[in-house]
């Protein structure tokens, strides 16, 4: 099931809704518990398993550490086991395609016979529950979080329907408190209500009508050097609409159910540095691996050579956490470069004496370029498209129609004139209300009216 669906909009968030408000507080986080795995199964029921087995070693391993500790005995094997266990969840269903590919390549350029394989379907949402629940016994195990007192709070905690398939990536720690006991408003579910209808909106009027440009530019033959750039522009805000878009939803769904969850993105386009950028992308994911891998690997403690080493890795992972695909490890690689560039310039970007329009220009440029390599289906796609840009591409045009063209101007307009939505949730202005209220409106219709595009981050 997804957020922009009939059945969801018009049935289950109403009957969730009703169901939650009319139970005890008591059983409130088992009512979400339960509806999200309802959520989370409607397309796989038997992924639901997944979770849960992720969900009980989890939760076990938390309670063996925390009692492991009172007794004064070692813990550290507990934790191991919640890693393993998430990691080797993640790797078969998410890479194990990708390692038979690599190696039936390989079997191929000596001449040998190709490996058998029966493809894995990769369950939506692993990438996010996975790194959840570890960052959860890890925060047991260095004493950062309290373990979890009752079984279906956690459950709460793992499968909450809101960010379960795309984030952002919530702590426990961050919600241990509003787990047992949170506060309900009418203003909290008004807030969270329009936070919802415009992250809807973001997605559907957005990134799904810049949907048919990317992909013409992307799949088809290289494109021209206007279409390549008119492509690649595409793609840049439908990314950024479509997973912000995701986030205000989470977010929004979080108030209304009483959970205050971390905000995903800080105007991020508006960054001058990539330093910066990182700060305000994903924030979530870019928190984690930097609490998770870059600090455990040693961060930036021993010298100036070790950090970039790391920066490097750490990049990287992320990099083929977003999926297994070597397109994926080179945006990591580029990002990763960018970093250690401002790195040996004191974290500053190469273009800080340039004015700060420029100094953000450049930086989106950098981006852009990057998202290349993300968006392409194979490295040899992705040197083309780099020919395109620079004008080697034989095809023409992409056509645009006037949607295209609106879609185009507001995002670049939303992106980096209007304060966040966030921001604008918060101010209460009965004009602000009026656009959301209208966008939706129109969003509905457009629901109804075409097939909607899946939520990108759905596939990592």
């Amino acid at each position: 099931m997804i957020f922009a669906s009939g059945i969801f909009l018009f049935w289950f968030l109403p009957a969730l809704l009703l169901v939650y408000y009319g139970s005890p507080r008591a059983v409130r986080s088992l009512v979400i518990a339960g509806a999200s795995y309802i959520f989370y199964g409607w397309w796989r029921p038997d992924f639901v398993a997944l979770m849960l087995i992720s969900t009980v070693v989890d939760y076990w391993c938390g309670r063996s550490i925390a009692a492991a500790r009172d007794r004064q005995r070692p813990c550290r094997s507990w934790l191991l086991l919640s890693v393993c266990v998430n990691l080797g969840l993640l790797g078969y269903f998410k890479y194990a395609n990708f390692g038979v590919d690599t190696l039936n390549a390989l079997l191929a350029g000596m001449g040998m016979e190709a490996m058998t394989w029966t493809k894995v379907v990769l369950p939506i949402g692993i990438s996010f529950y996975t790194f959840q629940t570890m960052s959860y016994t890890i925060d047991v195990y260095r004493g950062a979080a309290p373990p979890v007192g009752r079984f279906r709070d956690f459950m709460c905690y793992v499968a909450m329907f809101p960010q379960l398939v795309a984030g952002p990536i919530v702590r426990y720690r961050d919600v241990a408190d509003q787990l047992r006991d949170r506060t309900h408003s009418w203003s909290r579910f008004y807030q969270g209500a329009l936070l919802f209808e415009c992250g809807l909106a973001k997605k559907l009027l957005i990134a799904d009508v810049l949907d048919p440009v990317a992909s013409l530019a992307f799949d088809g033959a290289a494109p021209g050097m206007l279409g390549a750039w008119t492509g690649l522009g595409a793609f840049t805000l439908q990314i950024y609409f479509d997973f912000s878009g995701y986030s205000d939803m989470a977010i929004g769904l979080g108030l209304m159910l009483g959970f205050r969850l971390p905000v995903n993105f800080d105007a991020p386009y508006r960054s001058r540095s990539i330093t910066e950028f990182w700060r305000r992308w994903h924030i979530s994911l870019s928190s984690w691996l930097r609490d998770y891998l870059y600090v455990p690997l040693g961060g930036n403690r021993r010298g100036p050579i070790r950090t970039y080493v790391n920066l490097g890795v750490t990049m990287l992972l992320g990099g083929l956490w977003h999926g297994a695909n070597w397109t994926f490890m080179a945006w990591g690689a580029w990002q990763a470069a960018w970093l250690i560039v401002e790195r040996l310039g004191g974290r500053e970007a190469v273009w800080r004496r340039a004015p700060g329009v420029l100094r953000q220009a450049a930086c989106f440029l950098v981006v852009m370029l990057g998202w290349v390599w993300f968006r392409s289906a194979d490295l040899g796609a992705a040197m083309d498209y780099f020919g395109a840009l620079a004008g080697a591409g034989a095809g023409g045009p992409v056509p645009i129609a006037p949607i295209h063209v609106v879609a185009l101007v507001a995002g670049v307009v939303i992106t980096f004139a209007l304060p966040t939505s966030q921001q604008l949730a918060a101010r209460d202005r009965l004009l602000w209300v009026i656009g959301v209220q209208l966008a939706f409106f129109i969003a509905i219709l457009q629901l109804h009216a075409e097939d909607h595009v899946p939520f990108l981050y759905f596939q990592f």
